[in-house]
Parts: structure tokens; C-alpha cells; sequence
């Protein structure tokens, strides 16, 4: 999980969630997922972009600013994952 959480972090991640919920009635879990990965890395990408003065000086970074994205991610997922674990019946239990 980021350090800096500010006080909207899991409202804007709600959100998030909540658009991909509303996909999945039109296109499935794997396809709204891949979509909201796809996103992510887009605007990662973009992110990574914006603190560079050249291009030279992006492609330079590319293996750090990955890196340091795919172990943000991993982290947050592994977090996550562990959750459901935790709260299976909870988190799945039809109501």
C-alpha cells in the first residue's frame, strides 16, 4: 500500500470499482478486469511520462519506473488477495 495514503484514497478506488462492476454485466469479470489493468497501466505510463524532461531521459528510467509500478501493484494485491482469504464466506456469501 502507498505511504502517503491521503483521505480519498479508497473513495477514488471505490470508484474504480464500482465502474468495472457496472462492465461486468455487459462483458464479464475478465473482460472488465482487463480493462481496468489496462487502464491503470495507460495512466501509469502517462504518470511516469509527465516526470521526465526528454524522452531520452524516460526510456533511461523505463526498467526502474516499471519496477516500481509492478511491485506497487504486487503489494496491493497481495493484500488484497489475502482479504478474501481472510473473509472468504463474508466477502462471498450471496445474499
Amino acid at each position: 500500500m502507498p505511504k502517503d495514503i491521503d483521505d480519498k484514497f479508497y473513495e477514488r478506488a471505490d470508484a474504480h470499482i464500482h465502474l468495472s462492476n457496472e462492465q461486468i454485466a455487459d462483458v464479464g469479470r475478465g473482460n472488465a478486469s482487463a480493462s481496468m489493468m489496462y487502464a491503470a497501466a495507460r495512466f501509469n505510463a502517462w504518470v511516469s511520462a509527465c516526470r521526465f524532461p526528454t524522452t531520452d531521459q524516460m526510456a533511461a528510467a523505463r526498467e526502474q519506473e516499471i519496477e516500481f509500478f509492478v511491485d506497487q501493484y504486487r503489494g496491493m494485491l497481495e493484500e488484497n488477495f489475502d482479504d478474501y482469504v481472510e473473509n472468504f464466506s463474508k466477502y462471498m456469501t450471496v445474499d
